[in-house]
């Protein structure tokens, strides 16, 4: 059986954008994962006002210093909230590096497999540490 993306999920585009025919834009297959994945990760606790718990609340260590401590707890943070967060997915590996072009942020690699294929995928993101 052949998977599409419908089967892999579909929702409203992250960032929310219009699309060419005017109407909010939607997302679906595996762009729609990595978008939320991108969600979860850039999510704090208590933003959502139903789901207290959602996401993965790295705004705490704003203003923490970039070692590798630091970027070992946000790594197991990440790892945490995917696992609880996202279904579609199983984590393979989450790698936290300083940003190279950046000392008052890191890089947040994200490597997973999807449920539904078991093809993997990559989301990098960045998670800034000073304001």
């Amino acid at each position: 059986m052949m998977t599409t993306a419908v089967d892999l999920g579909r929702g409203i585009s992250f960032p929310p954008r219009v699309g060419a025919d005017g109407r909010v834009a939607w997302s679906a297959g595996e762009d729609n994962i990595a978008e939320a994945i991108e969600v979860i990760v850039k999510t704090e606790l208590g933003e959502r006002l139903r789901l207290p718990d959602f996401g993965a609340g790295l705004g705490t260590f704003l203003f923490e210093p970039n070692t590798t401590a630091t970027r070992r707890q946000i790594q197991d943070r990440i790892v945490q909230s995917l696992s609880t967060w996202e279904p579609r997915i199983l984590v393979d590996q989450v790698q936290v590096e300083e940003d190279p072009g950046d000392p008052l942020a890191v890089v947040a690699s994200i490597r997973y497999r999807l449920v539904a294929t078991a093809d993997f995928q990559r989301v990098d993101l960045t998670v800034r540490l000073a304001g």
